[in-house]
């Protein structure tokens, strides 16, 4: 209970935050985006439209338009009230599975539980499902050059679980043969190297790409900051922070 509990309570406040955080910074950029993605669409100069696949960051774009498939295209809410919606019930959701995977995590590790220790955590998940893809794979906009999808989430899906287990053996465990099996761990999805576009021409301006890169990963980190803290918040405040006592 006291699990389920501190889970829900930082889904929806962390979710509120971001949502409107989301307002204000990733989404006018998508929705920007989209119109050169239109217009290219329209004179025939692109064949499929890829949506933003950013690591733990896709919840941004789950909400927003639709993907052109030769002259097929899916289902998207209408922009306005019913897209706000939608993008803040899939964030909402987003956090709360956030919220379960960093308690389980601490419980597991039986790590002490509190806004502090939750913010440390949510720290090093951003480390892991963030900031170390985004040295392959940077956020990427509709209609941006990128590789196949699948091989995009295997590699991103290697490289967070790598680092998430080489952090968790660096900082956790810190023996000296554990950090050195850490670093490398880290390091091994760089060297195999993040699978990018062959010969595709980006119809979505350098800069606005570039801003919008930055953007998500700054709501990207709030996301787990706020998750993490508000969740230790709340377990700490119900009782006793020892992961034991769960």
């Amino acid at each position: 209970m006291k699990f389920i509990k501190s889970a829900l309570a930082a889904g929806f406040a962390a979710g509120i935050l971001v949502a409107a955080l989301q307002a204000v910074t990733t989404t006018p950029l998508i929705l920007e985006a989209e119109r050169y993605e239109g217009d290219m669409a329209s004179a025939g100069e692109i064949l499929v439209a890829h949506y933003a696949r950013n690591q733990a960051d896709a919840f941004v774009h789950l909400a927003h338009g639709t993907e052109t498939h030769g002259t097929e295209q899916s289902w998207a809410p209408e922009d306005g009230f019913e897209r706000t919606l939608s993008t803040s019930l899939a964030t909402i959701g987003t956090t709360f599975g956030f919220a379960m995977i960093l308690l389980a995590a601490m419980v597991l590790s039986n790590a002490r539980i509190t806004a502090r220790t939750g913010l440390i955590w949510g720290a090093a998940a951003f480390a892991a499902t963030g900031l170390a893809p985004a040295l392959g794979l940077s956020p990427e906009l509709p209609g941006s050059a990128a590789a196949v999808l699948e091989d995009r989430q295997i590699w991103w899906i290697g490289t967070a679980l790598a680092t998430a287990a080489g952090l968790f053996l660096a900082l956790r465990v810190s023996t000296p043969l554990a950090i050195i099996a850490g670093l490398a761990l880290i390091a091994i999805p760089h060297a195999i190297g993040a699978p990018h576009a062959d010969g595709y021409i980006s119809g979505v301006p350098s800069e606005l790409s570039g801003h919008f890169a930055a953007a998500s990963l700054v709501v990207h980190a709030v996301t787990w900051a706020a998750t993490g803290c508000i969740a230790g918040f709340v377990w700490e405040r119900s009782g006793t922070p020892d992961a034991a006592a769960a």
